[in-house]
């Protein structure tokens, strides 16, 4: 008996595969579809600022309290500065979300997935500027809700990222300077605190920078004299900061120097050298007046690092009256630079550095030095840095009421 040719497998075979691929093609025409459905869609945009209600900003940074370092202090001082003037400022850091210590460094905490939450604070903050401070996850997080809104956003350059993750974990520094450049060319502007680092990384390959200087509170960093070190023999060679290989303590730590050595901090690497160098002052972290008369009551300040970007604690030693030892790099450079030989020495032979400084110290040139640099001056800089297509720096400094202007009501 034949097969009726419509019954015959050798018929049916091509409708099967016919219908498959028409359900194939309108599956991923509905993918397609639904992908310009989300590219198309409205999302959410922020109102325009205006020069009646003051500025609304957003700061995300992975570095954060109870850290204290030079870019928390930055970023808390710039908080408090600009609310003063009557704006708004919202940190997104690690105390928002869940988040586990880096490995090696406990201090330092690491977000966890802060994308969806991260994303809900700047929708119900609804900011008029958005600032990155840091290359983390937070920092990350904000800057992909950024552009994928195409919102203008600004970041700053706070840390030598690439040499630190070389110090700790022995990554070529070119990769880490690639992670880097990656991160901040993304943004509007990226902001760095002295005109030397802004040309060492535009040989980088970095763009789009303006320079946002640092600062530091005379009031609070002043002479504070007592007897704090009545009980070892002097002069007094302190540092202060975080005890880590990336800061080069050691170099500190074996210098040839008369007196005694004092550390003010903590830091991955005190374990490890407490018992190395028990000869050696170690105070533990110090805050408030107790930092102040620290800094009052040594003769000398020790910066060995080679890493820091500017180096915010030789400002505040010099605003209490004592002179800086440090390495000719970026930072100490950029502070000590034209500065009367009573505020300090640089040389690449730390010892020596560090005696030129003892030798020629002048505590009234070291306090007038360190009135040049102010937070107040830093905090303007900043404001006129952010960036929106329409909006200039004028504009930016009226909204913030930091606009000086004998004229202005």
């Amino acid at each position: 008996m034949t097969t009726p040719p419509s019954l015959s497998p050798e018929a049916d075979t091509p409708d099967l595969a016919e219908t498959q691929d028409k359900q194939d093609k309108q599956g991923r025409l509905k993918k397609i579809g639904a992908g310009v459905r989300r590219l198309t869609k409205a999302k959410q945009k922020f109102p325009m600022p205006n020069l009646e209600n003051s500025l609304k900003i957003v700061i995300a940074t992975d570095a954060w309290k109870p850290q204290m370092n030079g870019v928390v202090t930055t970023l808390s001082t710039l908080g408090d500065i600009l609310e003063a003037h009557g704006n708004q400022v919202k940190y997104i850091t690690p105390l928002d979300f869940k988040s586990v210590p880096l490995p090696t460094y406990n201090e330092i905490r690491l977000s966890l997935f802060p994308n969806r939450k991260a994303a809900k604070m700047l929708n119900e903050f609804r900011p008029d500027a958005i600032h990155i401070a840091t290359e983390g996850p937070i920092g990350r997080a904000v800057r992909r809700f950024c552009k994928r809104r195409n919102y203008p956003f600004t970041t700053s350059f706070h840390t030598r990222f690439a040499e630190y993750t070389h110090e700790r974990f022995k990554f070529p520094i070119d990769w880490g300077y690639s992670f880097l450049k990656n991160f901040h060319n993304s943004g509007d502007t990226m902001m760095v605190a002295t005109p030397g680092l802004m040309e060492e990384l535009e040989g980088r390959g970095f763009d789009n920078m303006k320079l946002w200087a640092r600062g530091v509170d005379v009031n609070k960093f002043r002479p504070l004299k007592s007897d704090l070190f009545k009980d070892i023999p002097g002069p007094i060679f302190l540092y202060v900061g975080r005890i880590a290989v990336e800061k080069s303590i050691e170099d500190f730590l074996n210098a040839d120097l008369p007196g005694s050595k004092v550390v003010v901090g903590a830091g991955p690497q005190e374990d490890e050298l407490r018992p190395k160098y028990p000869e050696i002052h170690w105070l533990g972290p110090k805050f408030g007046d107790e930092l102040v008369e620290a800094y009052s009551n040594a003769d000398v300040f020790v910066f060995p690092s080679r890493t820091d970007t500017f180096g915010l604690v030789n400002v505040e030693a010099l605003a209490t009256g004592i002179p800086v030892a440090a390495y000719p790099v970026r930072g100490p450079l950029e502070i000590l630079e034209g500065a009367p030989d009573g505020c300090g020495a640089m040389d690449e032979d730390l010892t020596k550095a560090c005696l030129a400084a003892l030798e020629n110290r002048n505590a009234e040139e070291c306090r007038d030095w360190a009135k040049k640099f102010s937070w107040e001056a830093g905090a303007k800089q900043f404001i006129s840095n952010l960036q929106m297509p329409g909006f200039d720096e004028e504009f930016w400094l009226r909204s913030a009421k930091m606009f000086d202007d004998p004229f202005m009501p």
